[in-house]
This record gives C-alpha cells, structure tokens and sequence, in this order.
C-alpha cells in the first residue's frame, strides 16, 4: 500500500511582533528604572613608576606631603601634612584650603599632593585622605575642587 502524505507549504510564516513588543517594553522598563548617580571615584590620580620621570619643571608647585600611619591593627594612628600633625579629615580639608585656597584664583591647578601611606593602613582611610584633599562637599550635593593631581609614594612595609 501506497500512503499519500500531506504536502506541506514551503514557506512557514512566524509573526514578530509579539516578540518585538515584548523586547521594547523591556527597554523602556530598564529606561525607566535606570538611576544615575554621580561618579564616584573619579579622580585625576597618579600611581607610582619604577623609574623617575626626569626633572620636574621651574613653575612647578613642591608637593603636598601627606603622610598617613596605621598602628598594629591597620587603624589610622595620625596625620602629618607637611611635617605638623592634624587632628582628622576636616583638619586636613581645611588646611588644603588655608594653603590652595578656592575659587577661580586658587592654586589648585599647580599643586599637587603626595599620599605616603603604611603598608597595613586600612583602605577607607586612604579614600577619606583623598576626599578631603581634592573637594569640600557642598549641601545642595556639588562639590568645590580643591586639589586634583593626586600621587602615592611606593608602598612600604614598615
């Protein structure tokens, strides 16, 4: 016996649009639900080199030296911004101020600030540090730029 088999269409039609309707509304739901928040981090910052970069120019500013000690747990023990000890973090923004000041007129674009960290010393501390050298927080959420050439020193076990 013979069977006959059914033909079948050479051409199957599948309809897009459901699919299509469905990518969209996928887009606009994380269009939507999307928060942008200010960059965090973002700071102009200079990582140590192996070798020196050669001699530094005539106009440039010396350094800001910024020198943080941890004790034996990692803990911030002090502050030391240029030789004389400071309190905190709010000390330390405030003597950046004293010294750059703020404004169109400040020394901020020429001075730059090297961070001597201990090895051991806790990484929220080096942020706070960082923090306070390069803005002074303002309450409507902008900041005001103070210092933004940032260095560290080579790290040291101590």
């Amino acid at each position: 016996m013979a069977a006959q088999r059914e033909k079948l269409p050479d051409k199957i039609s599948i309809d897009m649009t459901p699919m299509i309707d469905c990518v969209f509304q996928l887009i606009t739901f994380f269009m939507l639900t999307l928060k942008t928040v200010i960059s965090e981090g973002d700071f102009q910052i200079r990582m140590p080199q192996g070798v020196s970069a050669g001699a530094a120019s005539e106009d440039a500013v010396p350094p800001v030296q910024v020198k943080m000690r941890a004790d034996f747990d990692g803990k911030l023990a002090g502050i030391t911004m240029n030789g004389q000890g400071v309190p905190d973090f709010d000390q330390l923004r405030r003597k950046v101020i004293d010294l750059v000041g703020t404004g169109p007129g400040s020394n901020a674009d020429k001075t730059e600030v090297e961070l001597d960290c201990d090895y051991n010393l806790k990484y929220i501390n080096v942020v706070n540090a960082i923090s306070a050298v390069s803005g002074v927080p303002q309450a409507d959420g902008t900041t005001i730029d103070l210092i933004k050439k940032i260095k560290f020193t080579p790290p040291k076990r101590r």
